[in-house]
């Protein structure tokens, strides 16, 4: 019996398996943030499987998942059920245009979800793609919001240093981190950017009640200096991700939310990230920080990864003024092709059902404080380990050289991305940021995988820290 045409092109593609497919990447596939520097020799290792908290490459490498993806598989590798979802969501109707007067089953069942996991005053959903697209869809909307209640100066974002929003090209704006934009253009004068929430490096003298008033004041003073009758919404991350996992000093959203309050500032949330049980909520603005966003933005955990997914979710006041028509045959006119698309909602749905199955919000929530306790008790032990920082399952460690004076090592040390190395090596997987690491597990790590993990950990940063002493970086 003949082989399908599909099964005939994969052979024809990849007669050497590892060999080709880590050249056919090198050749054809540009990857996001790559580093030129290296990837033109080395490559990409290749990915082929994964299941529950384990990744294996196409060398039969076998690797603990630190980072979930990308922040982003948050219910483990292989659920069957979500694969499943999808498989009968694609054979029974796979997609269909979600314009005008047309919807389809999973869309409709994901967005009364949604509506029902949020906090009470969102309840309305618009779909797009993925994080960046959501976060530009917010913008987007909030513009188009204030125009059409005869506010069309109010236009400005406040932003922070540090945060990260996306790549597309607003998304791309909005964020804040130092290596984000190099080379890149952004949107002239749209975006004012604050000081980034970082307790650890906080001036010195500071408490952290002294220190979030700095912050706070900083963003009152920038509100006035633009003029509120042009600042249209402020933008953050409850907790920041990509910019180094840091976290606000007490009271900090809540205050600046009262400010954007009294000065008819929106606030938008981004979730991308925290959402889904990394902090040990479906939603962590209100359930963790005590604000209530005007919107709030969500992506990666929404489907585990399983398909691309994301969306944005508007409060009933804003609502009530983009669902006026503008004009005579006026429409909403923006949206995607795949807003809404079918085969991802299914996901969703079948992610949501096993999160709720399973309580991995409850898990989370109590196993968090052993994964922070192991850390802190094996960690601070290494002298270039500075501060571990961060809430549940999304964690960040900072490597300096100097505890006293948290002074950094030169780049060439390349602390971060030792560590990676070595935890690599042990199989373990984990993200360096230059002299920062970060773990985003997925949320069914027990006791007994964080016992393995640190211990890796442990042995990772003392063969580095042996390194660096060799290489004279430490006296």
């Amino acid at each position: 019996m003949s082989k399908p045409p599909e099964i005939l092109l994969m052979d024809s593609l990849m007669p050497q398996q590892t060999r080709d497919l880590h050249q056919l990447d090198k050749a054809h596939f540009i990857h996001p943030f790559t580093d030129f520097s290296v990837f033109k020799e080395k490559g990409c290792e290749v990915i082929t499987r994964s299941a529950g908290i384990h990744v294996e490459d196409s060398k039969g490498n076998r690797y603990i998942d630190g980072l979930g993806g990308l922040w982003c598989v948050n219910v483990g590798h292989g659920r069957r059920e979500i694969g499943d979802a999808m498989a009968a969501q694609a054979s029974k109707m796979a997609y269909y245009s979600p314009f005008n007067n047309l919807t389809n089953e999973p869309a409709t069942l994901l967005a009364a979800k949604l509506a029902a996991l949020a906090p009470a005053h969102l309840q309305h959903v618009f779909y797009s793609c993925g994080g960046s697209v959501a976060n530009d869809t917010a913008i987007r909307l909030v513009h188009y919001y204030f125009n059409q209640k005869g506010l069309p100066r109010k236009k400005k974002i406040i932003a922070r240093k540090s945060g990260y929003h996306g790549t597309t090209y607003l998304a791309a704006s909005l964020t804040g981190t130092a290596s984000g934009n190099w080379g890149f253009d952004t949107v002239e004068g749209l975006v004012t950017h604050i000081s980034e929430a970082n307790c650890y490096r906080r001036p010195a003298g500071l408490s952290e009640a002294q220190y979030a008033d700095f912050l706070v004041d900083e963003f009152k003073t920038t509100v006035e200096k633009l003029g509120a009758d042009r600042v249209a919404a402020f933008i953050a991350e409850p907790i920041m991700g990509a910019g180094g996992v840091l976290v606000a000093p007490e009271g900090y959203h809540r205050r600046i939310q009262e400010i954007c309050r009294a000065n008819d500032i929106l606030y938008i949330s981004d979730e991308v990230v925290t959402g889904f049980g990394r902090l040990g909520h479906y939603f962590a603005s209100e359930a963790v920080f005590n604000i209530q966003p005007d919107i709030i933005n969500i992506a990666k955990g929404l489907t585990s990864g399983y398909s691309p997914l994301g969306a944005t979710l508007i409060s009933d006041a804003i609502y009530d003024v983009i669902s006026r028509p503008q004009c005579k045959e006026g429409v909403l006119s923006t949206g995607y092709t795949y807003s809404g698309h079918p085969v991802s909602c299914a996901a969703a749905l079948a992610n949501l059902a096993i999160m709720e199955r399973e309580n991995l919000c409850r898990h989370v929530r109590e196993t968090a404080p052993y994964f922070r306790e192991q850390l802190q008790n094996r960690l601070y032990a290494h002298e270039i380990v500075g501060d571990i920082r961060g809430s549940h399952f999304m964690i960040g460690m900072e490597n300096v050289a100097d505890r006293d004076s948290k002074a950094l090592f030169p780049a060439e040390a390349r602390v971060g991305q030792r560590i990676a190395e070595e935890c690599q090596k042990r199989g373990f997987l984990i993200r360096p940021l230059k002299h920062i690491n970060i773990m985003s597990p997925p949320l069914i790590w027990t006791r007994e995988v964080i016992d393995t993990v640190v211990a890796i950990l442990d042995e990772s940063i003392a063969a580095v820290v042996d390194s660096l002493k060799k290489e004279g970086f430490i006296q």
